[in-house]
């Protein structure tokens, strides 16, 4: 299950998103929907984010060898010609030994977000990949246990389209809750090679709150 590391690295993931939690946070005061003078709280206005170098230090890439897996791959941030930048996984899923995931991650934080008015509904990300269909899984302050998230999957092809996940459309890995997630509870964002074996090349050129 692609989570079960977390019981063991919390601390790990915490450290590891807490430049993206903060960046967030920035981001949602000085946007151009942030708090003016007026004291007036943001409108929704989507939000980008880039899958630059200079974001790389942001996310975190997890393979199932931390519960005895034996999946394999990397994450590398790139350019493509036109100055385009992307974060491109590739690698190997197999569901050997009780594996089956390999995923890069970060740490999250809207609840800055929604307090200042903003009601985000979804994401949207720009990716690329070989065909096969991945995954976005959301942890939430209730996912109690390592095996519990919600998740939507998402196509690729060679070509970079967009594609929108909107929070209604995550479902909970275990079945326990019909309720989507709520954005103010949501602590981390993984993108998500898993479940089959199969070999992975995806690319994500940028995420969009929405």
């Amino acid at each position: 299950m692609p989570d079960q590391s977390d019981h063991r690295r919390t601390g790990y993931r915490r450290r590891a998103g807490m430049a993206l939690v903060m960046f967030l946070a920035f981001i949602s005061v000085m946007s151009p929907g942030g708090t003016g003078q007026d004291g007036n709280a943001m409108a929704s206005e989507p939000l980008t984010f880039s899958m630059t170098d200079d974001m790389a230090a942001h996310w975190r890439f997890v393979t199932d060898g931390v519960m005895g897996g034996v999946s394999r791959g990397g994450l590398r941030f790139g350019q493509d010609a036109d100055g385009t930048g992307f974060a491109h996984m590739t690698g190997t899923v197999s569901t050997a030994n009780n594996g089956g995931f390999i995923q890069f991650r970060a740490g999250v934080d809207f609840a800055t977000l929604v307090d200042r008015g903003a009601m985000p509904a979804g994401l949207r990300l720009r990716v690329r990949g070989n065909g096969e269909t991945y995954y976005v899984h959301l942890r939430t302050r209730a996912n109690r246990r390592p095996w519990h998230y919600f998740a939507a999957t998402f196509p690729t092809s060679a070509d970079w389209q967009e594609v929108d996940l909107p929070f209604s459309s995550f479902r909970h890995s275990a079945g326990m809750s019909d309720a989507p997630p709520t954005p103010r509870d949501i602590t981390s964002i993984g993108i998500v090679a898993y479940g089959r074996d199969h070999e992975v090349d995806l690319s994500v050129a940028n995420m969009t709150i929405y």
